[in-house]
């Protein structure tokens, strides 16, 4: 006689409470990291500059919370150059490229255009997740996740509220608008590139999200390695580029401040935070987390700056990013039925 059974749904599936813990976390850092990067990094210092002192700090931040954590001994157990090279050089090169393709676009793009295609990244995790993992997602997070693509639309206003309920009426200026965004200079330098830039960015994550749970990686440890992998190609990258040489010229602390380390301090945390949702949550969900971060940097500016307030495109797409992330929670991948005899 032959009977079926269900296998479990894999812990991965699950969002624990240690996930949600790092997805919260993460989505404050990704809200107010625009605030103090404008109040605090002053517009002239060099931006190489600050990305290799907050690579510098991310490396010191996950080493200090792996010694924290008793796991370091463990983790560095069976280390070896190769083992570094095989799991840190080809996300960090992603990443890299994944730079170089977001910087063409946003000086071809208005800010808007960028930030709204730029939440494909959500869509591409997911599809590079598929590709390098194996992992499907169900057909209600399918849904979730254009639903999530939708509320970014919603609260960057490319979507208007109204449109959602029917009464939405396109204005002359705004066709005018429209048609010339739509040209052959537009798309090839700057919607092509973004568009591979978010791309790239899902597979790098996917590529992180492998070593990072079947490996068995620790995430503070792999944090350290991608570190040191950025700073190398960004060192030599600098030999060839303009940032190299105004360093040379002007000196690496030109127009630095003490109040420069905050967002680097910040950013760097969010770095680290990055690692732990991966690992723990999927790089997937991580597209959440920087949705309500979105949602999360609006409701702060209206509390500095009362006389916005909070828009109803935020509260909109604030309801639809938290359904979509319900939607994306409770229905997984139906698990396998097995038959026994």
């Amino acid at each position: 006689m032959k009977s079926s059974t269900q296998q479990p749904q894999s812990q991965s599936d699950r969002l624990s409470r240690q996930a949600i813990v790092y997805l919260v976390l993460l989505a404050v850092q990704f809200g107010c990291q625009p605030i103090l990067t404008r109040r605090f990094a002053p517009a002239g210092v060099n931006r190489s500059t600050i990305v290799l002192m907050q690579e510098l700090v991310k490396f010191f931040l996950a080493a200090t919370f792996l010694f924290l954590s008793g796991a370091a001994r463990e983790s560095w157990k069976n280390w070896s150059v190769i083992s570094w090279l095989a799991v840190a050089l080809f996300p960090a090169l992603l990443y890299s490229m994944q730079n170089l393709a977001s910087i063409m676009a946003y000086q071809n793009l208005d800010a808007l255009t960028f930030n709204v295609l730029n939440q494909t990244k959500t869509l591409s995790a997911a599809l590079c997740t598929y590709l390098v993992m194996g992992k499907k997602q169900s057909q209600w997070q399918i849904v979730a996740l254009f639903l999530l693509f939708l509320s970014a639309l919603v609260m960057e206003g490319i979507v208007p509220v109204d449109a959602l309920l029917g009464r939405f009426r396109a204005s002359e200026q705004n066709t005018n608008r429209n048609q010339d965004r739509f040209n052959t200079h537009h798309l090839t330098y700057g919607v092509a590139p973004l568009l591979l830039a978010s791309f790239i960015s899902g597979l790098a994550g996917a590529v992180a999200q492998k070593n990072l749970q079947t490996g068995a990686r620790n995430s503070y440890q792999f944090s350290m390695e991608l570190c040191i992998a950025t700073i190398l190609i960004l060192t030599a990258s600098l030999l060839v580029a303009p940032d190299g040489k105004l360093i040379l010229d002007n000196g690496f602390w030109h127009n630095w401040t003490l109040w420069t380390w905050i967002p680097i301090v910040t950013n760097a945390m969010g770095g680290v935070l990055v690692g732990l949702v991966t690992k723990y949550a999927g790089s997937v969900r991580k597209g959440f987390a920087l949705i309500f971060g979105m949602l999360l940097s609006g409701v702060v500016q209206a509390l500095m700056e009362p006389d916005i307030g909070v828009s109803a495109g935020q509260v909109v797409g604030g309801v639809l990013a938290a359904t979509s992330l319900y939607l994306h929670s409770t229905n997984p991948p139906k698990a396998k039925t097995i038959k026994q005899d």
